[in-house]
């Protein structure tokens, strides 16, 4: 028996393989394609911690190909999966939408075929904030309606929890889709705010800030998001749901570099742009459904853990 933990090697990936080796006594199967969306040796530095791990499997492989996934879960009795890989990004899938229909449609659906074939207790999508789109009331509640995805990624994450919520209804794949809320920490990828902020901060060229600074991001620390992922594996009646995992607490990206000045002990230069269209004004988590189902209760402040990722970003680039 073993839990499959998709992109692995991601930053969300390796810090939840490093708790489940902590909190679990569980075989874990790590996959990961290594694509060059970022440098692909900023994901084998995620791993190396636990490359020598004798109960971590890595593996190098693509979890689009259906027959590969079927072979997987039989070779290593996969009975939980933990899919958090997925093209991600929302600007770049405003530019390539087939790319990412294919890693966050089709890869759902190869690894729920897989599951449907060799039944597991559990199948957990990271899903996203984006499903929310453009007008929906804020906070953001799992049982209202949705409104328009402001990209093709919140709409092929929106399509990947569809597949989940069928194949559970369909086939009794024991699915449940959580969705993150703009997640931050130590290993953090390069392409995401917060990190073009900081090395702007850190080196003292402008911060790219589109509209005036309002709008306002749930950010959540990496670590209570992946409590949330191993709370949902085992508990009561997540099956079948949709759950909200954030900090429910948002703040504006002004707030979020004033912060950044702070912990750098130095004061940001601003360049501001014009407002995107794909940027939702704001993302905010109604928590009461994964308090009920989950335990689950945010524990990182967010000035604590941006200080925490400082302290990481000038180890990382010196």
């Amino acid at each position: 028996m073993a839990i499959l933990i998709t992109g692995g090697a991601g930053f969300i990936g390796s810090h939840l393989t490093q708790i489940l080796l902590k909190q679990s006594d569980a075989q874990l199967v790590s996959i990961d394609n290594f694509n060059d969306y970022y440098d692909p040796a900023l994901k084998r530095e995620n791993v190396k911690p636990v490359a020598d791990e004798p109960r971590v499997t890595l593996i190098e492989g693509d979890f689009c190909d259906s027959a590969a996934m079927k072979r997987l879960f039989d070779e290593h009795d996969i009975d939980q999966v933990v899919h958090l890989g997925a093209m991600a990004g929302v600007r770049i899938s405003v530019q390539k939408p087939e790319m990412y229909q294919h890693a966050n449609v089709a890869g759902t659906l190869s690894l729920l075929e897989a599951a449907r074939h060799h039944p597991v207790k559990r199948f957990l999508l990271a899903s996203s904030s984006t499903v929310y789109g453009k007008g929906a009331g804020v906070p953001f509640c799992e049982d209202v309606p949705l409104g328009i995805p402001a990209s093709p990624y919140g709409a092929t994450k929106r399509a990947a929890e569809l597949l989940c919520l069928t194949y559970h209804q369909l086939h009794g794949v024991p699915t449940a889709c959580l969705r993150p809320f703009s997640v931050y920490g130590p290993r953090l990828r390069p392409d995401l705010a917060l990190t073009i902020f900081a090395k702007a901060v850190h080196e003292g060229t402008p911060i790219p800030l589109f509209g005036d600074g309002s709008i306002r991001r749930d950010f959540t620390h990496v670590s209570d998001i992946c409590q949330g992922f191993i709370s949902a594996l085992t508990a009561d009646g997540v099956v079948g749901q949709e759950i909200n995992i954030g900090h429910s607490d948002p703040i504006e990206m002004r707030r979020l570099i004033e912060l950044l000045e702070k912990s750098f002990g130095k004061k940001a230069v601003i360049d501001y742009q014009p407002e995107r269209p794909e940027d939702l004004p704001i993302t905010y988590a109604n928590l009461e459904k994964a308090e009920q189902l989950l335990g689950y209760g945010p524990k990182v402040l967010i000035e604590e853990g941006i200080q925490e990722y400082v302290d990481w970003f000038r180890d990382w680039h010196g």
